[in-house]
């Protein structure tokens, strides 16, 4: 008796399943721990003289980090050993102030936890963005 949406991505003209689909959700956050992981790894080894500015140091690093290698490569580390890669609602590249827009959209945290129906969060959609399958 509800409404049928569709499956995610459709409205974007994405397939349903397969490379090229809106990469799931499970997998997304996935990524991003192993992205924050990695950069709290970096922050500890060369940035951080203590304990409490280390989250300080990790958010700087995430930043640095998903800002270069979304806005020229598409991918951060933890997004490639996913297989999962991030693009312009064209399918082409992320370009560089869009990629840098995502960033620091993701880095405040609310628009990451605002959705549409195609789990694009609002930081994804302000910066013309979504994460597919590689």
């Amino acid at each position: 008796m509800g409404v049928d949406f569709g499956y995610r991505g459709e409205r974007l003209g994405l397939p349903e399943h397969g490379p090229g689909s809106v990469a799931p959700l499970g997998r997304r956050v996935l990524a991003l721990c192993i992205d924050w992981g990695l950069c709290m790894l970096i922050a500890y080894g060369l940035l951080a003289e203590s304990a409490a500015s280390l989250s300080n140091w990790t958010l700087l690093v995430f930043v640095t980090m998903a800002m270069l290698t979304v806005g020229t490569i598409g991918v951060t580390p933890g997004k490639r050993l996913l297989g999962l890669r991030v693009v312009a609602l064209t399918g082409q590249r992320l370009s560089l102030p869009r990629a840098v827009l995502r960033t620091l959209l993701l880095a405040l945290a609310v628009p990451a936890l605002v959705w549409d129906r195609d789990t694009r969060g609002l930081h994804d959609r302000l910066a013309g963005a979504v994460q597919i399958r590689a």
